[in-house]
């Protein structure tokens, strides 16, 4: 693994778009009541916002950017190097790959398809537009 290629410029707008996709997309006027009534919570267990999850949320999201950039730089460089397309494609297969299938088993016992597909459409954007952030610039 070579850190010292990823671009910390790029990492850092992965993790900005990161926190603001996600305030959009589990926003009380977006998926967040569907989403809370799908895992089996009511208006009573509202989430307090404490402090660890907001750092945890940015822990997580900067390990991805990071892991993305490498992903994004390994296939550039079996092609003719890192680039948008590349970086989409590589965002989308991960997604598609690893976290889409590793999430669902995780739904599926409880019967929460529909959280699940709430949660994975935030992630499929985030792994994408990481992608295309880290392939266009390197």
């Amino acid at each position: 693994m070579d850190f010292s290629s990823i671009n910390w410029l790029a990492v850092l707008a992965c993790v900005v778009f990161s926190v603001i996709s996600g305030s959009f997309w589990f926003g009380p006027k977006t998926f967040f009541p569907v989403w809370w009534k799908a895992i089996g919570k009511s208006e009573s267990d509202l989430p307090d916002g404490r402090p660890l999850t907001w750092i945890l949320i940015l822990v997580s999201s900067f390990v991805q950017a990071v892991f993305m950039a490498l992903m994004v730089n390994a296939l550039g460089s079996i092609m003719d190097g890192a680039t948008l397309a590349s970086g989409v494609a590589t965002g989308f297969l991960i997604w598609l790959g690893f976290v889409a299938p590793a999430s669902l088993v995780n739904k599926l016992f409880p019967a929460q398809i529909k959280a699940w597909a709430i949660e994975n459409g935030n992630h499929l954007i985030n792994f994408v537009v990481f992608g295309a952030i880290l392939g266009a610039w390197h």
